[in-house]
């Protein structure tokens, strides 16, 4: 049991509320805190407390927020409170060059960072079976660990402070094309008359399977879209994933289509929709040029 460590869980969204659960269930002494307030029915069995200074007295503090400025934010309320020995974690998905700054200014007071995004989506939150991209200092991942281990089935630390988050990007660079890819092969199979069905189920185990293409394309054929994971979050990540290539001197020619789609949809009001949503527009297409 883990009872005498304790954690504060600041964001209890589609994420965070699930993740919270698994570090109570896992024996943790949890408390969790929301930007805004949350209907009742959504966090029960999550004990919540009223403030960030409340907040701020935990050992380890996980953040799982929206975006880079929204946890640059919360931290500049938190970080004066924090004291030397506690340990900041970051889970959602920031921007890398934030992370280094951030895990800078905290060593300053003592207090230890690790970057730690996560791949899985809601399922992957609820069933504690995320995959985790650690970045920091061998301590501070090595101090990290037990919360991670609750929360995921396969954590890697990746390098130092930033590296988790870089990594996440490379991971929603590859989700994006995904979703792209399959929702592409679906349509060209529905318009050469395969059965899109039928394609899943004959593309299972081979090169071209996936989780996407099996659970997002489902999502696609039953045009369920419903979100597990937004739009308009993705194409955050996609614009991450521009500005850092960019950066480098990257030509990224397929995250250019993939951001253009997206973007798309966003300006169409859709960003609130499921990712799989990404199929429409390749539909909307298809028709046009095929009356």
């Amino acid at each position: 049991m883990n009872a005498s460590q304790t954690v504060s869980v600041l964001g209890l969204g589609l994420m965070g509320r699930p993740m919270a659960r698994n570090l109570v269930a896992a024996g943790f002494g949890v408390t969790g805190w929301n930007r805004t307030r949350l209907e009742p029915q959504l966090t029960q069995g999550i004990p919540l407390v009223e403030t960030l200074e409340e907040a701020a007295g935990a050992q380890s503090i996980l953040l799982i927020l929206l975006s880079s400025a929204a946890t640059g934010e919360v931290l500049g309320t938190l970080g004066p409170l924090l004291s030397s020995g506690q340990l900041v974690i970051d889970m959602g998905s920031s921007d890398p060059r934030d992370s280094i700054e951030r895990a800078s200014l905290l060593a300053g007071r003592g207090v230890g960072w690790v970057d730690a995004p996560v791949s899985g989506g809601a399922l992957g939150a609820e069933t504690g079976r995320l995959a985790i991209m650690a970045g920091g200092t061998n301590e501070d991942v090595e101090r990290a660990m037990p919360i991670l281990a609750a929360l995921g089935e396969n954590v890697v630390r990746v390098g130092g402070a930033g590296a988790g988050h870089a990594a996440k990007v490379a991971n929603q660079l590859i989700v994006g094309l995904a979703l792209e890819a399959v929702a592409e092969a679906l349509v060209l199979a529905e318009a050469s008359g395969v059965d899109p069905r039928l394609l899943q189920q004959a593309l299972r185990g081979g090169w071209a399977d996936s989780r996407i293409l099996q659970e997002q394309g489902a999502r696609m054929l039953d045009r369920d879209y419903v979100p597990g994971g937004k739009i308009d979050t993705l194409l955050k990540d996609l614009r991450l994933a521009h500005d850092l290539a960019e950066e480098r001197g990257l030509t990224l020619p397929h995250l250019t289509s993939a951001r253009a789609l997206f973007s798309a949809l966003v300006e169409q009001g859709k960003g609130d929709l499921d990712c799989a949503a990404i199929v429409e527009p390749i539909r909307q297409r298809s028709l046009r040029e095929n009356p």
